[in-house]
């Protein structure tokens, strides 16, 4: 059975492959802070925020990794070409794309978030039903004074890069919107009816608040400057704003399933554009990165990491979700 990473569960041969004498092995105190390394990773824009603070203070813990936010697609791919030590994404990877790595993929809800809909339009309080929203990213919907504000005209910006915030986002367009479903689908890329792009939820919120009646899809954590977040209707009908108790309150209607990948695309209670996000490990072949690897999760899934998520933007993940991530985690060799 796959063990807890600590130095007390860790064999003389792991030991030794990560710095540690048995010595040390073999004592009575916690030997983790000896472990130290260097990562690299690459993948979601989404959680970047929170990974990079997670990060910053691993490097403390004497583990180092550079994370680049290059989106999903970019994640994946690099991840599959195997020139990172983990990945991430938004969107889970498929069996098909599983199949094509050859030491095996597991999948690690790390955080969580709501996907706002963010514009530029200080005037103008946004509260979208459904219909409203598929028919401002269909380009039906071209000025404010048709959503009840002053006239400004509309400005789309959308993921110009392969994104797992764009599939989640196009995951709930098509399931409030049979025209979207038909026409444009739901996929890390997609061809937009309307608007520009933008590479990155950075870069697609530093264009919003460039442009005079922008409004596009990005994490919460990136509604900043000059934009604001829409009142969004759930399938229930009710019109609820980005919040973290309102993300929580979705997230929970997700059942993860056995593979840790679940998702709902149109709750019925709390705000309705939410997702885990996940982290991409080798199941097998991590050689010496192994102990430096399972320090790396065992942080992030920590009490102390998870409890930083709503002060940047993000939802901790339940307990039983900690529970479930910690058990994958610790598969990995």
């Amino acid at each position: 059975m796959p063990r807890s990473f600590n130095a007390r569960a860790l064999s003389a041969a792991a030991c030794l492959t990560a710095g540690l004498t048995l010595a040390a092995c073999s004592s009575g105190s916690d030997s983790g802070d000896q472990v130290k390394g260097n990562l690299s990773a690459a993948g979601a824009s989404f959680p970047a925020a929170i990974y990079q603070r997670w990060f910053q203070d691993l490097s403390s813990k004497g583990v180092n990794v550079n994370y680049q936010s290059v989106g999903s697609g970019a994640g994946v791919r690099q991840f599959t070409a195997g020139t990172v030590d983990f990945g991430a994404s938004d969107k889970p990877m498929k069996p098909e794309a599983i199949a094509k790595v050859s030491r095996g993929v597991v999948q690690i809800p790390m955080t969580a978030g709501a996907i706002a809909v963010a514009y530029n339009n200080p005037s103008c309080k946004l509260e979208l039903t459904q219909d409203q929203l598929a028919a401002i990213f269909l380009g039906k919907i071209t000025n404010y004074s048709e959503l009840g504000c002053d006239d400004k005209k509309i400005n789309v910006v959308h993921r110009s890069d392969g994104s797992g915030t764009t599939f989640n986002f196009t995951n709930h367009l098509s399931a409030i919107s049979p025209e979207w479903k038909a026409n444009v689908g739901a996929d890390k890329s997609v061809k937009w009816p309307t608007g520009v792009g933008a590479k990155g939820n950075e870069g697609v919120s530093a264009q919003l608040n460039q442009i005079d009646g922008g409004i596009g899809y990005v994490e919460l954590a990136y509604v900043k400057g000059d934009l604001q977040a829409a009142a969004l209707q759930n399938a229930s009908g009710a019109k609820v704003m980005p919040t973290n108790a309102t993300a929580s309150e979705a997230l929970g209607s997700i059942d993860l399933g056995p593979n840790l990948i679940g998702s709902n695309p149109n709750p019925e209670g709390g705000y309705p554009i939410v997702t885990f996000t996940w982290v991409l490990a080798y199941e097998t072949g991590n050689d010496n990165n192994t102990p430096v690897l399972k320090k790396t999760f065992e942080y992030m899934l920590s009490d102390e990491a998870q409890s930083k998520a709503p002060e940047l933007g993000y939802v901790s993940l339940p307990p039983e979700v900690v529970t479930q991530a910690k058990a994958a985690a610790n598969s990995i060799n």
